[in-house]
């Protein structure tokens, strides 16, 4: 690398060093000498050692005076290559040994309680960067890097260690925004070095521990057996996150939204939201009444809670944990849409004052796909929340997997690496270390409004949970786990040691609080600070649980005249200098043809005077997905880019200058992350109509922990409304097996007691009518709309502007073009299969056929349906579905119409499958019409179910 005579050192055979040889060095000097900021603040520094270096021994290795211009020609290699030089040559090395120790410290950091940490080579010796203790007393202006002067080797490495190798590990090298790295590098290197707690700061930690172990300690004693997933050996989370509150609260957060899982959640209720003991053991004594929960409710550490807490400092901090359920780090991206929902409304877009703070476990950051997800989501415009802090209690153990076999990487937060969010790993038993870390998090997360993790490594003192014995697979961690003292323990003799504080502050705070702990089994009332509703909670109260007959008929969602004329207007019209492709042109064309000539729109038009009126409403509109600007079949062009300038112009955005915003957002490539994202908005705001649509209705497959877990089970476990919309294209037209089914009798096989709405629309202005019912109804129910995909463009799709002005959405919709005394079959079906059906019905002129769409599948249209078979007294009926015998929705109608109609019906549908549908247009195409041609055959034959 140097041009010297030396034997060849461990550092030539590295990256970090190869990276940075002689001529590339002398590059950067060269461009230091012309503009210092040219170069990196770390190379700043040493340059400006290096100059210091000439002008006290000069060019030629003088040790008075000397020129301070640098040689000419090669710099820097020209001084390296001279025997006299010595000092420069070495002043490179230990620059270079500084540079290892940012990079590469975090590896010999003493961040493990209870194991020795595996030798990751870090190649952090003297003898890797040719350097020898021979060097140790000389002198190096390195030193300033770090903030100590000009310094003899022997200190420089003593400093570093001291930062780098401590209770902490700092990975943050690998972060690419030099203000970032300068203002990280500053807190490491000299805060760390001066932080020094006060005696209160001290006490505080130590009673939040207290805390922590007692109210285990408690539930172990009182509740022997019972799964509550304990902090022990993770205790110091209580005094982290209360530390990461108050800080947070100093620096203008004003709410606090928590995620996560089962570990520790019972002790974070009580000592850090504040949940009255009372409450805890009630539920473990099992004392809940059932009008409480109005539904199934769910375990105890599943449940969310709502608090308000006063800071040490008297500030007042809004805390909220989310209910979540087993399924680990599905809880993140709702936490994320819960809190953008309260920053575009309640805190107006100043995300600075909502702060998302996810818990994670090591095992789940690092094997759940959802958490690379929402780092991938954590930039873009239509999901960042203002920056999220990610505190991970590292257990070591995943259920009862080692960390070696539950992981490739060498830590289980190396995610953060793909967004440069910091990382700081810390030993969880020195909470000093651990709350220096939670106040950094908050200042870096206030400053950049970025992501940072912090990663404390623990121990897990029990099995997966109380009853588990994890000596099974863990034999010789937990001998040593079961000698080891907690970390309340470690900290009181470290405060003693040190003299801060006298031994009996400690044991009376134990007694004190065991005391306390009794008085509340006992029935001592507690008295929290009283929690009082913000704007959209309270909104949340004045809506009702939906009751039966809520589903009889729809309300009225029609609108005006004029507000027709306003968005049609707005979706017809584009400036003067907007120059749109020619398609566009025809497309705008066309949008006017039909609000000013034929009165007659199609799907694209109906949909968008639904989110245009809701805006007029002053209701927010919010809708992501892929590609969903455009729409995946190109039908929607919500937001036109200007053919020369790519500039976006959002035609819903011109109705009025007193109207709310459209929010629409091409997602990232993801199902999971989106619709958690989607369906955490819509739970914070009910006022909101927020919808996710699929690509094709079947991606909807990569969100199922999603559906199952939230969607469609939130109400009931959580007592948690929500009208999330999501829109599902789904239709047999050719496409393959992955392009036509939005496995519509997965949605219905999880219906019950009216929990969602799941709908099969064929007319637009019946999808008008579906959407404003989402925010017309007294209450909120999620929506599952199997989109259509062909019918977009279909000329028999369209609905009459009166449609829109007077009406509600139709449940049922009965053949109009048939006279019922003369009908003797009536086919039922939903979605796009009755267009093929109507077509045979036309051409073949039966009117002795009626076809009756099911628009609204769940809640089951009793009181319709009902009057349709009372119509048609008599009449043979048949169930005709475009998919397999074994899916759609033909399990569920024979059921329904069974049970509450009381009535025989036969199925057509293609043969079970375990495939949606088949692969090749034309085969398709031949079981279609051998379909259609089956459902007016003269008599129905039966299904020949293998």
């Amino acid at each position: 690398m140097y041009q010297l005579n030396r034997k060849k050192s461990t550092m030539d055979n590295y990256s970090y060093v190869s990276n940075a040889e002689i001529s590339y060095v002398d590059e950067m000097y060269q461009s230091y000498r012309k503009d210092p900021s040219s170069v990196d603040e770390t190379w700043q520094k040493f340059f400006e050692g290096y100059n210091f270096s000439l002008q006290k021994y000069g060019e030629k290795g003088a040790t008075n005076g000397g020129s301070a211009e640098a040689p000419s020609g090669n710099g820097v290699a020209a001084v390296a290559s001279s025997p006299a030089t010595t000092v420069s040559e070495k002043e490179v090395r230990v620059h270079y040994l500084i540079h290892a120790y940012r990079s590469r410290g975090h590896l010999r950091s003493k961040t493990n309680p209870v194991r020795e940490r595996k030798d990751r080579k870090p190649l952090l010796e003297l003898t890797d960067f040719g350097l020898t203790d021979a060097d140790l007393d000389v002198v190096f202006e390195a030193g300033n890097e770090i903030g100590i002067g000009a310094a003899s080797l022997r200190k420089i490495v003593e400093t570093l260690k001291f930062i780098y190798e401590g209770a902490i590990g700092f990975e943050y090298m690998y972060i690419r925004k030099p203000e970032k790295l300068a203002w990280l590098r500053n807190k490491i290197e000299k805060e760390s070095l001066a932080h020094n707690l006060t005696l209160d700061e001290k006490k505080r930690i130590l009673s939040k521990l207290n805390e922590a172990v007692v109210f285990e300690n408690f539930l172990h004693t009182k509740y022997v057996g019972q799964k509550r997933f304990s902090l022990e050996g993770g205790e110091t989370t209580i005094p982290a996150l209360d530390k990461m509150i108050t800080a947070s609260a100093e620096l203008g957060v004003e709410e606090v939204v928590i995620g996560m899982a089962h570990r520790g959640r019972l002790n974070v209720l009580a000592n850090i939201m504040g949940k009255t003991y009372e409450q805890i053991f009630n539920e473990f004594e099992g004392n809940i009444k059932p009008d409480m929960t109005m539904g199934d409710g769910d375990v105890k550490y599943h449940m969310g809670y709502s608090s308000e807490v006063v800071t040490p400092k008297g500030q007042k901090i809004n805390l909220k944990l989310m209910p979540n359920p087993s399924h680990l780090e599905a809880v993140d991206p709702v936490v994320l849409g819960f809190v953008r929902a309260k920053g575009d409304r309640l805190y107006g877009y100043d995300y600075k004052k909502v702060l998302p703070v996810l818990i994670h476990g090591d095992a789940a950051v690092a094997a759940q796909g959802i958490v690379y997800e929402i780092v991938q989501m954590s930039k873009l415009a239509g999901y960042q929340t203002g920056g999220t802090i990610h505190f991970v209690i590292n257990n070591q153990v995943g259920f009862t997997t080692d960390f070696e076999d539950a992981r490739s990487s060498i830590y289980c937060t190396d995610v953060a690496k793909i967004v440069d969010a910091p990382v700081m790993h810390v030993n969880g038993d020195d909470p000093e270390a651990v709350t220096f870390c939670m106040r950094l998090a908050a200042e870096y997360r206030q400053k950049f409004n970025e992501d940072i993790f912090i990663d404390m490594v623990c121990y897990r003192r029990h099995g997966h949970n109380e009853s588990d014995e994890p000596k099974f697979t863990q034999p010789k961690l937990y001998n040593v786990i079961s000698r080891h003292a907690n970390p309340r323990e470690l900290y009181n003799q470290k405060l003693i040691e040190r003299g801060d504080v006298d031994a009996e502050i400690a044991k009376n705070m134990d007694r004190e609080f065991r005391d306390m702990l009794q008085d509340r089994l006992n029935q001592v009332k507690q008295k929290p600070l009283p929690y009082s509703l913000q704007k959209m909670e309270k909104e949340w109260t004045e809506l009702r649980k939906a009751t039966k007959e809520d589903f009889d008929q729809s309300p009225d969602t029609s609108i005006t005249q004029e507000v027709i004329d306003k968005v049609g207007k707005a979706i017809t019209d584009i400036p003067a200098d907007f120059k749109p492709l020619k398609q566009i042109e025809k497309l705008l064309k066309d949008r006017k043809e039909q609000f000013q000539d034929t009165k007659i729109v199609n799907w694209a038009t109906a949909e968008l005077l639904a989110y245009g009126s809701l805006l007029l409403e002053k209701k927010i509109v919010r809708f992501s997905g892929q590609d969903v600007q455009r729409g995946t079949f190109s039908h929607r062009h919500a937001v036109l880019k200007d053919a020369e300038t790519n500039e976006p112009y959002y035609s819903l955005n011109h109705i009025s200058d007193n109207q709310k915003r459209f929010r629409i957002y091409n997602s990232l490539l993801s199902e999971y992350g989106v619709l958690g994202f989607e369906y955490g908005y819509a739970m914070a705001n009910p006022s909101a109509l927020v919808i996710w649509e699929a690509q094709f209705g079947d991606f909807a497959n990569g969100t199922q922990v999603m559906i199952d877990q939230f969607v469609t089970s939130g109400e009931t476990k959580w007592q948690r409304q929500n009208g999330l919309v999501m829109q599902l294209p789904h239709g047999y037209e050719g496409q393959g097996p992955e392009h036509s089914s939005a496995r519509l009798e997965r949605f219905l096989g999880l219906c019950a007691n009216n929990n969602i709405i799941v709908t099969n629309i064929t007319t637009p202005a019946n999808m008008f009518h579906a959407l404003r019912r989402q925010l017309k109804w007294e209450f909120r129910k999620p929506l599952i709309n199997m989109a259509p995909k062909s019918l977009l463009r279909h000329p028999l799709v369209v609905s009459d502007l009166k449609e829109f002005t007077s009406g509600r959405f139709q449940e049922v919709i009965d053949d109009a073009n048939v006279d019922a005394k003369k009908v003797k079959r009536v086919l039922f079906c939903t979605g796009k299969v009755y267009y093929d059906l109507f077509e045979e019905q036309k051409n073949a002129k039966r009117n002795d056929v009626a076809i009756v769409r099911i628009e609204q599948l769940y809640p089951y249209p009793e009181k319709q349906m009902a009057a349709v078979f009372e119509k048609y007294k008599g009449a043979e009926y048949v169930w005709v579905q475009e998919e397999p015998y074994n899916m759609g929705a033909w399990g569920y109608i024979l059921r329904r119409m069974y049970l509450m109609n009381n009535t025989g019906i036969e199925v057509i549908a293609r043969d079970e499958a375990s495939s949606p549908a088949v692969g090749y247009l034309k085969a398709h195409n031949e079981k279609q019409a051998e379909l259609v041609k089956r459902a007016f055959a003269e008599k129905i034959e039966k299904m020949n179910i293998r």
